[in-house]
């Protein structure tokens, strides 16, 4: 599980990040070529995707990822068992016996809710020493695995901001799929959050990112004191360490080429009464006023 570290290198966009690369990427033109181009690349930086599992039996695309991981022998996973009451254990153990190398289970005894799994993963991966960035993907694969070459692509050709997060924008040459009430609903909340955090961000709550290894212990140390919106406090927590100028140039927005919405999710529309409260929550915990 793991491998050789490779170099850190930082060269993250100016603070006008929102150019035309944030709508169309910089490969849209030349598509055909981009995974062959990123492959060449994933030998020099080595990264491991967290996937937390709660009751995802039905959900979890072993067959995606299983052939995901043979077309990308560098790119480790943790499947993180959060006290399923189903046969997500057994699934994930089987995967961990069939590529011994490349996947890992973590199976932990109580469920604590998405947060807390994807905190315990970030922490175990990260004793690990030997990888570049450390991430998370939602266990629906509603953003599809493919999407990690996308980041790469986007980014140049190399990973070098602290923070890259997925973007649901519906756009030309894009498939983006999600119900109506989940998408506006989706924009009041982004509006509040950027009120809160008092940056422009678009979409926080997508399950795709990657934070720099040298980065994922401080900001993952603490428990998170919101349940459902622990990506808004990984941010705030960035903003407290470096302020909001480095937040702007080190933490990257990426338009997703594909996001489908997949049924089951454990966040229900109504749950959407609880954000004002669980932002003012937040924002008083790291004294964002």
């Amino acid at each position: 599980f793991g491998g050789m570290a490779g170099r850190q290198n930082h060269h993250p966009l100016g603070e006008n990040c929102f150019d035309d690369r944030f709508l169309f990427g910089p490969a849209v033109s030349n598509r055909w070529n981009q995974t062959s181009r990123v492959k060449q690349l994933y030998h020099l930086q080595k990264i491991c995707i967290i996937i937390p599992c709660y009751n995802e039996e039905k959900r979890l695309n072993i067959g995606a990822l299983k052939d995901f991981m043979q077309n990308h022998p560098h790119i480790s996973f943790l499947g993180v068992n959060d006290g399923s009451k189903d046969l997500t254990e057994l699934l994930l153990s089987e995967l961990q016996h069939e590529f011994k190398n490349q996947f890992e289970a973590l199976n932990l005894q109580k469920n604590g809710g998405k947060a807390e799994a994807v905190r315990q993963g970030i922490l175990h991966a990260a004793q690990q020493g030997n990888f570049e960035y450390l991430g998370y993907w939602d266990a629906d694969f509603s953003t599809p695995l493919s999407e990690l070459d996308h980041f790469i692509a986007f980014s140049g050709g190399r990973l070098s901001h602290s923070i890259i997060m997925g973007s649901r924008i519906a756009r030309l040459g894009s498939r983006v799929q999600r119900k109506m009430m989940r998408h506006y609903l989706g924009r009041i909340f982004s509006t509040l959050t950027s009120r809160v955090l008092k940056l422009r961000v678009y979409d926080t709550q997508c399950g795709a990112k990657l934070i720099a290894a040298n980065e994922a212990k401080d900001l993952f140390e603490k428990p998170f004191v919101s349940k459902w919106f622990f990506d808004v406090e990984v941010i705030a927590r960035f903003i407290v360490k470096y302020g909001r100028k480095k937040t702007y140039t080190h933490i990257l927005e990426v338009p997703l080429n594909e996001w489908v919405e997949v049924g089951g999710s454990k966040l229900k529309v109504m749950d959407f009464i609880k954000v004002p409260l669980e932002l003012l929550k937040i924002r008083r915990h790291y004294k964002l006023g």
